[in-house]
């Protein structure tokens, strides 16, 4: 008798869930929906509501627009329908990423050319006081980089570490081929190679100190001190 009881209270668990969540779908608003639309990248259900006039502007309890909710999964065509649909690059959830900012540190080429289309921002830092550019260097996205070089990206920009994107490179890189292209394409694009951290260190001693002599070979050519 108590397993037929305990069988009935768990059904009645689920369809109480059920019911549940089929009452908060009827009670989801459109722009809600298109949040949760692009988190999933279904692509017809965006297009339908952008149709239906949902909010580009909405935000979830992240603080999330559908275009940040697309960007966080690299859901291409989704962030390409929103932004053709005049989504705003620079809004930013409560952790400060916007759609350049993330799709800059994750390394999503795809998106991060799209945001850059859209004429972004570039004076809008991420929660540690960067750009784009200086996680970018950090992970070793060099198709990433090699795109914000071509930008009005600040390549000297110095975060709330005291880092510029070249130190960045240098301190958190591993000194491997991604690293060294890197830090090529930083020198080629006029990067200043002398400033220092907050230690007076400057690049060319980080790079010297860890052993990395491709680097150190690139900066000693480029003038580095």
């Amino acid at each position: 008798m108590s397993q037929v009881r305990t069988s009935m209270i768990a059904v009645t668990i689920v369809l109480i869930g059920l019911a549940a969540s089929h009452g908060h779908g009827e009670t989801m608003s459109d722009n809600q929906r298109l949040i949760l639309a692009a988190d999933e990248n279904d692509t017809a259900t965006v297009q339908r509501l952008l149709k239906a006039g949902a909010s580009l502007h909405a935000r979830d309890a992240q603080g999330r627009t559908a275009l940040l909710a697309a960007t966080g999964h690299n859901h291409v065509e989704s962030a390409r329908l929103l932004i053709e649909a005049g989504a705003d690059v620079n809004a930013q959830d409560k952790k400060l990423d916007s759609p350049l900012l993330l799709s800059g540190a994750s390394g999503y080429l795809e998106i991060l050319t799209l945001a850059l289309k859209a004429r972004p921002n570039f004076k809008i830092y991420n929660r540690f006081g960067g750009t784009a550019l200086i996680p970018a260097c950090e992970r070793g996205h060099v198709e990433v980089v090699r795109a914000l070089l071509n930008s009005d990206v600040d390549v000297n920009h110095v975060n709330n570490l005291g880092w510029t994107a070249l130190l960045e490179a240098i301190i958190l890189g591993d000194g491997g081929p991604r690293h060294q292209e890197i830090v090529r394409m930083l020198a080629a694009a006029g990067a200043e190679l002398n400033i220092p951290d907050r230690e007076g260190v400057t690049p060319l001693q980080h790079a010297r100190q860890k052993g990395y002599r491709e680097i150190v070979g690139t900066l000693e050519a480029a003038g580095a001190r």
